[in-house]
């Protein structure tokens, strides 16, 4: 009996291994719901020849395609969660009550490895160039952070409080300075602490509808424009909403959330076919409102979409970075909003706006000549399209925490670099600068490039060098 029992046990073990793999011949998952593009089957042979990572990617394919993935990492999230109270999922923390909220955003909740001075002036900085050059054009433009669920909801967050830094999120410190450059500001985190009621959903990362309501009021607020208002308006409640994170946890078992639906329909109409408000390139078209957006925006501005299409005769709704301004020229905007969550505040210095860098009359002459110890100050070109850009980044000794950059271009045209984050394996520096220039403008195969810095009223040249102009 022992040797049956035996054969037995080791049947099932064996079946149970060989159930994912086998059962690829019947099963059907559908698609996965994970936050993440999944890899395809590898070619065994293409143009170039055999595949020698046939097999690593071929494993890598079935780790994340295999029968019953999606039923197996759901029980395996219910069962650590309801016996140790964490989450399986690197992407997702498990908070109190059912609530859960992004990873990402803890170090910016704990106050650790926050945005040095440098860098959250190098994001208000550019922003204000950006409204400088839209500004010039006769447009308005507008910025807004989309709060963090744990900056505005912090009582369902697990331990991690225990462990707080500082109180002090990266948009605490960001507000300030983008008053002192002059941004024109939408301050989300005030309209949504002001609110009795709870407008982000608690398996999700976002806001819910009437949150995006709240939200779009503010900015068309912010822009002095007459819009219909939602605060009394009629909606409907249906429990249909299936939450991002909540999808991330438990791919096969998701807990729909109420969602709120206003009765009066929207009338705008989409100008090209889309699968979902979170495609790349959304244009919208309202003949009974006046005006043209653009907006900048990330998935916070799937909800904001339709109360915004609504307001405008055209909109045009991009997720596109860094931000291409020149678009506003070819889609008729007058208005430009960015939308940023407050997660994505580090990638708003490292990413700066992409327009011919403004001309500058700064007195060169008078700059002190730091050339000959240059320090680690660099200065390279790239082509962006129809810009060349320079960029490169300045010795941190020659930089305070508005240190402002310029570049003389063969020693005639002035021009004001954005101020950029620099991050990458081997450097990792808020020094960093970027200029872009427009290509029919630039004579020649090579220019002379100088670097001027100005700090605290001292302008000094720390870079000079010939750089490649066709590349």
């Amino acid at each position: 009996m022992k040797k049956v029992w035996m054969t037995v046990y080791l049947t099932l073990a064996l079946g149970a291994c060989l159930v994912p793999l086998a059962g690829l011949l019947w099963y059907e998952g559908g698609e996965s719901r994970e936050n993440r593009e999944l890899s395809g089957f590898p070619e065994l042979k293409s143009e170039d020849g055999w595949n020698r990572e046939f097999f690593s990617e071929a494993g890598e394919w079935f780790e994340e395609h295999f029968a019953y993935r999606q039923e197996l990492v759901t029980a395996d999230a219910q069962l650590r969660g309801s016996i140790f109270g964490v989450s399986t999922e690197d992407g997702v923390i498990k908070g109190t009550d059912g609530w859960l909220y992004y990873m990402d955003s803890l170090d910016d909740y704990l106050g650790k490895e926050t945005l040095s001075d440098r860098g959250i002036f190098n994001i208000a900085h550019a922003l204000s160039m950006m409204q400088e050059y839209i500004e010039k054009t006769g447009r308005e433009f507008l910025f807004t952070v989309a709060p963090n669920k744990n900056s505005l909801y912090p009582e369902h967050m697990p331990y991690y409080d225990q462990v707080k830094v500082s109180a002090l999120h990266s948009i605490d410190r960001l507000r300030p300075v983008l008053e002192e450059q002059g941004v024109n500001y939408v301050d989300l985190y005030g309209v949504f602490e002001e609110q009795d009621e709870v407008l982000y959903h608690a398996r999700d990362s976002h806001w819910n509808n009437k949150g995006a309501a709240l939200a779009a009021e503010a900015l068309l607020d912010g822009l002095g424009r007459e819009h219909r208002s939602y605060e009394d308006a009629e909606y409907t409640v249906r429990t249909d909403f299936e939450g991002d994170l909540d999808a991330m946890l438990y791919p096969s078992a998701v807990t729909p959330e109420d969602e709120i639906y206003y009765d009066e329909p929207f009338t705008y109409e989409y100008l090209t076919e889309i699968e979902s408000t979170f495609d790349p390139l959304i244009d919208t078209s309202q003949p009974d409102a006046e005006g043209g957006l653009l907006m900048y925006r990330d998935s916070f501005g799937n909800a904001l979409l339709p109360f915004l299409a609504q307001e405008f005769a055209s909109a045009e709704f991009s997720r596109g970075v860094p931000y291409y301004v020149d678009d506003m020229f070819f889609c008729g905007a007058d208005t430009v909003v960015v939308e940023r969550a407050e997660r994505f505040l580090p990638d708003m210095g490292k990413n700066p706006p992409v327009f011919q860098a403004p001309s500058r009359e700064i007195a060169i002459l008078q700059a002190r000549d730091c050339t000959e110890s240059p320090g680690g100050t660099t200065c390279e070109a790239s082509d962006e399209g129809l810009f060349l850009k320079l960029g490169g980044r300045v010795d941190e000794s020659y930089i305070g925490t508005d240190s402002r950059i310029y570049l003389c271009v063969d020693g005639e045209e002035i021009y004001e670099a954005f101020p950029v984050n620099i991050e990458t394996e081997e450097l990792t520096t808020d020094c960093g600068y970027a200029a872009y220039l427009e290509k029919g403008r630039l004579e020649g195969e090579e220019l002379s490039v100088e670097v001027y810095v100005d700090t605290d009223g001292t302008l000094s040249r720390v870079y000079q060098s010939e750089v490649a102009a066709a590349v």
